[in-house]
This record gives structure tokens, C-alpha cells and sequence, in this order.
């Protein structure tokens, strides 16, 4: 076992005999379903409302994002405080219907995993030419350009946040623009390859409305429960 990893204990009217577990056939695939019950709050949700984990060989609990990894899945609505209950709860074993190794911070790595996953798909926007850098040039776009977005740096100036939302406002975009604040300066610099990105524009495309997706679920994750908002 990890050091500083506890290991839950057997719920005995759910461990069944210490029978190792099988692998999940075609028929018993907790992928397939569209509704799944989250092992934290028992209620049931949609697959897309709720993060799938594993139990690793080494009967570590893995956070299964893509929803790829093999084996029997446990279900958690997608937010902070319902993997922090899960982990409470000695919920995992219960869903593995056997002991399970939980990282006390299981609920800060999946925030990692969300947050770098959405950062990777602010880099392929960027590569595609879909991210405009710099307070002037991403004024210039406002009313140039097809803005989807807004990005801000997390510490950001009023001042400069306050200039733009008055561009926005100015175009009549404010109500339905989404502005995100959910990294920081240096996490920027490294997704899009450049320094000292503060304020960035972000136009219309596939993949940039794959990153304000994740973006969204990020921010729920978090506790931001009406995800993003506009600016």
C-alpha cells in the first residue's frame, strides 16, 4: 500500500466471500449504460453528469476520465464534494465489493486530470489559429472577429477585466459570451507556447467548443454550479 493511501474498510454485507472479480463481458459492461448511480449520493445520473473509477491490479482506485480502462467501474457525480463524500463514505469498496486504496487527495487529482485536459484542448485551438493574445489585439477581435470566448488569466487586473467587459457590453456580447477564469497566467503560457498570456480571445471552431465543454465541466467540478457564465 502507498504511503499516506488508507485503505477502506470491507463493508461485509457487500464483499462477496473474497471471490477475486471478474472481468465485465460485453453484457456487463458499466460503460454501455447511459445512467449510471452515483456509489457517493445513490443518486442515479446520466454517464456525462458522473466520473467513472477503477480499481487498479494493486487495488488502487484509478479516476477513469475517458471512460476507456477495463474492469468493473465505480461511479461519482462530477464534483469535488461527491468524490470527497465517496471517499468519506468508504463508498469505493462497496462499488468494488472489495478493499480498495484511496489517495486522501484522489479528489485533487481528478481536478488536475479535468483542468490539463482542458488546457491540452486550448493548445490544439491555438494551433488551429483559433486563440488571439494580448489586451489590444483581443479588443481588435471583439468587433472583427467570431468570438466565442473570452480567457482570462485568474489574476487578471480589474482594470483590464473591467475594459473588456465594457467592449462586450459595448457590442451587445456581454449576455452571452462565457469568460473563463480558471487558470492561471503561467498555465496559459504553457498551453499556448508564448509568455505573460493574460487575456486571450478564443473564435469559433470544433475543437474550441470542445474546450469550453471541458471548461464547463471544470467549473462544475469545482463548485461553481451554474458552470461558466458570461462575462
Amino acid at each position: 500500500m502507498a504511503a499516506g493511501q488508507p485503505m477502506e474498510d470491507e463493508d461485509p454485507t457487500a464483499v462477496e466471500d473474497d471471490a477475486p472479480a471478474r472481468p465485465a463481458g460485453p453484457e456487463k459492461d458499466d460503460r454501455r449504460a447511459p445512467e449510471r448511480t452515483c456509489v457517493a449520493t445513490r443518486e442515479v445520473k446520466a454517464v456525462g453528469e458522473l466520473i467513472r473509477f477503477v480499481r487498479a491490479p494493486d487495488g488502487t482506485v484509478v479516476p477513469d476520465l475517458k471512460r476507456e480502462l477495463p474492469g468493473r467501474g465505480v461511479w461519482v457525480t462530477a464534483s469535488r464534494e461527491a468524490v470527497r463524500l465517496a471517499v468519506k463514505k468508504k463508498a469505493f469498496s462497496r462499488g468494488f465489493k472489495e478493499p480498495a486504496t484511496v489517495d486522501p487527495a484522489i479528489d485533487e487529482q481528478v481536478a488536475g486530470l479535468i483542468g490539463r485536459s482542458a488546457l491540452g484542448l486550448l493548445g490544439f485551438a491555438n494551433k488551429a489559429g483559433l486563440v488571439i493574445t494580448g489586451f489590444a489585439k483581443v479588443e481588435a477581435a471583439l468587433s472583427k472577429e467570431n468570438v466565442v470566448a473570452l480567457i482570462e488569466a485568474s489574476e487578471a487586473s480589474e482594470d483590464g477585466v473591467r475594459k473588456l467587459g465594457q467592449v462586450l457590453r459595448r457590442l451587445g456580447m456581454s449576455s452571452d459570451t462565457p469568460v473563463v477564469r480558471l487558470f492561471q497566467g503561467p498555465q496559459l503560457d504553457l498551453a499556448l507556447g508564448r509568455s505573460n498570456v493574460v487575456h486571450a480571445a478564443l473564435l469559433a471552431g470544433p475543437v474550441s467548443a470542445a474546450f469550453l465543454a471541458r471548461c464547463d465541466a471544470y467549473a462544475r467540478y469545482l463548485g461553481m454550479n451554474d458552470g461558466l457564465g458570461p462575462a
